[in-house]
This record gives structure tokens, C-alpha cells and sequence, in this order.
């Protein structure tokens, strides 16, 4: 599949209430690696297998939850034109540009802020530091891994799922105006056809972004980060008990998306995610629905029973 118009999610940017904690939690025991620090505080991080310079910034504030989500697009030209759409599709508030070098190494980036209230941007360029697993140079002869990973160690920051209440607005923004595909959805009503959830994909993956109707704005879920396997996520279980970590949900798996999964929270109550499995996902491949009757298996497919606590608590 050719990837012409947004290529995957870029960044995601996170309020924590302490810096200290936070860094030893994502550094530590998630296992991120620390790019850059600068004058606002901030401290880029990103995962082994991410070549690009970061994907995860944080921010320490009063309050924890999620500042924006950054997508990278395939070039200048298409960032530009996206802008466009944007501005006359009229789904979207307070649109602007983000100087290049606002984050570091990274090229002019538009913002918007979404009918769910989320602010998400768009960029075309940041620096490559690539993943240190070169044995000749830079992805010359590469062993599979690095040395020195730790904690759990995802290859890539993967998806976030975010809640709000223009369900409708932000769905017909991603399809129409950026391209991208409902993988996913899970219908309401009597007639079953109340969208209260939609599971995104500008990519072949199951989803790089999932929205929830919920009577709120800008609310986040949880980021979400890759493994490669369902015993790395065993593994991350071990690791996050092993630093008595607070677990949220798992090990299990997912009915929608049918990833493996484990949940638990970051020192300032973000909840976070590693992830694998799945499907391959094509533009042509029929949208899996679910019905709002069937919600726990479709969130919990061993336990098919709903935790609420998983549902209501967010930042």
C-alpha cells in the first residue's frame, strides 16, 4: 500500500506532576530513551526501533493528561495541502503553525484542534537518530536489537485512544479530509446505528487512533506502545510488578483489534499501554462492527465482562 498523505502517528505530548517519577517510570520501567531536554522543561524520549528523534514529550503541569498528538505526513507538499483541507473542510478551531525547531530537529508543524476537543498537528520533518543496531554504520548490517534496552523496551510509540463528544465531527475529519479508514466501530441504539466508538487507520495496522463518545472534550484514554509478541507482554507484567507498578487491566486480549494487551498507569495517573498482534489492515477490507450488547467481550475477549474503572477513569 502506498502511503502518500499521513504516514503514522508522530508524538504524542503528556502532562505529568512530577518530572522525577515520570522519568524513571517511562525511561525505567517502560523503557524509553531520552533525546533531548530544553529551555520549557520539556524531555523528548523516544523508542528503540523509532528512528526519528522522538515520540514522546513530557511536560510537567498542575494537572496530568495529554497536551496534543503529532502525525508525521510524507512531505512539505503534503503537509501543505492538509493544512488546506483542514482550514476549508470547517470541522476544525484554532488552526495554526508551529515554527520549525519548537521541538528539536523538527520542521514547522500545523495544529488543530478537533471536533472532540483534542488538539492534534500535523509535520513533515524530524531529525533521524536512528536505532543503534548497525554493526557497519547506520542500518548497515543491523542486528535485530540494540544492547542496553530496559524495562519493557517497545519497538514504537503505536496509538492513543481518546475520548469527546463530537464523535461524528472528528470521524468525518479523519475520513474525508485525512484519509484515513474506520477499521473498527462499535454501533448503539435500536437500530444499531449510533457510532459510539471508531477505530482508525491511515496505515495497515488495526488502528493508529480510536475515539470514544463520551459527554467531555480533549479527554485522554491511554497512549499505547508496540511489542512483538504476546510473551513480551507477559514480560512487561513481570517488569511493571517487578517495580510495583499500579496495573490497571491484564495480561489479555482484545476483542476489537484483537491485540494483546496489558494496562497500568504512569506516577501521575496516565494510563498507558503495551500492545501486539492484531491484523494487517487495507483501505478495501470491510469495517468489523460491534454492537454496544457485546462491548465486553469486544474490550475483553477472555473476561467478556466490562471493568468500569477501565471505562471511566481518564486524564
Amino acid at each position: 500500500m502506498a502511503l502518500t498523505g499521513v504516514l503514522r502517528p508522530g508524538h504524542v505530548a503528556l502532562r505529568v506532576l512530577e518530572m522525577g517519577p515520570a522519568l524513571k517510570h517511562y525511561k525505567d520501567v517502560l523503557g524509553l530513551i531520552e533525546t533531548a531536554r530544553d529551555d520549557k522543561g520539556r524531555v523528548f524520549l523516544k523508542a528503540w526501533d523509532e528512528h526519528d528523534h522522538h515520540s514522546v514529550v513530557l511536560r510537567e503541569a498542575d494537572e496530568a493528561g495529554m497536551d496534543y498528538m503529532g502525525w508525521k505526513v510524507a512531505s512539505v507538499a503534503t503537509l501543505k495541502k492538509l493544512a488546506t483541507d483542514i482550514e476549508q473542510s470547517g470541522l476544525c478551531t484554532d488552526l495554526g503553525w508551529v515554527p520549525a525547531g519548537e521541538h528539536p530537529t523538527t520542521g514547522e508543524r500545523f495544529r488543530f484542534t478537533i471536533p472532540t476537543g483534542h488538539v492534534m498537528e500535523l509535520f513533515a520533518e524530524k531529525g533521524i537518530v536512528g536505532n543503534n543496531c548497525g554493526t557497519d554504520g547506520e542500518n548497515i548490517n543491523p542486528n535485530p536489537w540494540p544492547d542496553g534496552l530496559k524495562g519493557i523496551s517497545p519497538s514504537r510509540f503505536d496509538h492513543c485512544l481518546l475520548y469527546g463528544d463530537d464523535l461524528d465531527g472528528t470521524v468525518k475529519l479523519f475520513t474525508e479530509v485525512l484519509g484515513f479508514g474506520v477499521a473498527e466501530q462499535v454501533m448503539a441504539g435500536e437500530d444499531k446505528s449510533f457510532m459510539i466508538g471508531a477505530f482508525l487507520s491511515c496505515s495497515n495496522k488495526a488502528h493508529d487512533v480510536a475515539f470514544i463518545r463520551q459527554p467531555v472534550k480533549g479527554k485522554f484514554h491511554h497512549a499505547s506502545f508496540e511489542l512483538g509478541s504476546w510473551e513480551k507482554v507477559l514480560h512487561a507484567g513481570d517488569v511493571l510488578s517487578r517495580n510495583h507498578t499500579s496495573i490497571d487491566i491484564g495480561p489479555t486480549r482484545h476483542g476489537i483489534t484483537r491485540g494483546e494487551t496489558i494496562y497500568f498507569f504512569d506516577p501521575s495517573g496516565n494510563r498507558n499501554e503495551v500492545f501486539s498482534g492484531g491484523y494487517i489492515y487495507y483501505p478495501d477490507r470491510p469495517t468489523i462492527t460491534w454492537w454496544d450488547v457485546e462491548l465486553g467481550p469486544a474490550i475483553f475477549y477472555h473476561d467478556r465482562k466490562l471493568n468500569e474503572a477501565f471505562l471511566s477513569v481518564f486524564t
